[in-house]
């Protein structure tokens, strides 16, 4: 074997063993911030619940790429509730990390608070669960790497990751039985 074919072997081991070594939860946390602007709201002023979807969309989406290091889509959310307000000029602040790795898919957390810097509080507006799921240009998926909880409240959050994955499943069991 020449040395230019043994040079581009050892390159493809070593990315592939890049791609497929276990991250600690802190690797894949993304944080982004939106200031809410009159584009973003209802005629009340207030944040249109269909933005901040796709604000935690977009957060879930970074945390799932920065773990994975590969291209990924939304394949689920969970149950969301809009706990409070959120108004023209506030600051949205979306934190997230990914919980749990099921070898093709991730469930990552979203968190958000709304920062309002004239009254200087942060509220909590909304968390979500949302699965994403690693694939190549052709669509096909992807093997994710483990994820390593480190703190406790990121070992809470890869054990819950676990239950909710059975709750999903039950559901999209009762769901295809019911169009049968």
């Amino acid at each position: 074997m020449n040395d230019n074919v043994r040079d581009k072997d050892n390159n493809k081991d070593s990315e592939k063993e890049r791609l497929t070594r276990p991250r600690p939860v802190r690797e894949s946390i993304s944080e982004m911030a939106e200031i809410v602007m009159p584009n973003d709201a209802n005629p009340l002023n207030a944040l249109v619940g269909g933005r901040l979807m796709h604000w935690i969309d977009l957060a879930g989406a970074m945390a799932a790429h920065r773990h994975s290091r590969q291209r990924v889509v939304t394949a689920s959310i969970d149950h969301m509730d809009f706990l409070v307000p959120v108004r023209v000029g506030d600051l949205v602040i979306l934190r997230a990390s990914v919980n749990r790795v099921f070898h093709t898919s991730m469930e990552v957390g979203v968190k958000v608070w709304v920062e309002n810097y004239r009254s200087e509080r942060n509220r909590h507006v909304s968390s979500a669960y949302l699965t994403f799921v690693a694939i190549d240009e052709a669509g096909n998926r992807l093997a994710v790497p483990p994820v390593v909880p480190e703190t406790d409240d990121e070992k809470r959050r890869y054990e819950g990751a676990a239950r909710r994955r059975e709750i999903r499943r039950a559901e999209w069991e009762r769901r295809k039985q019911a169009r049968s």
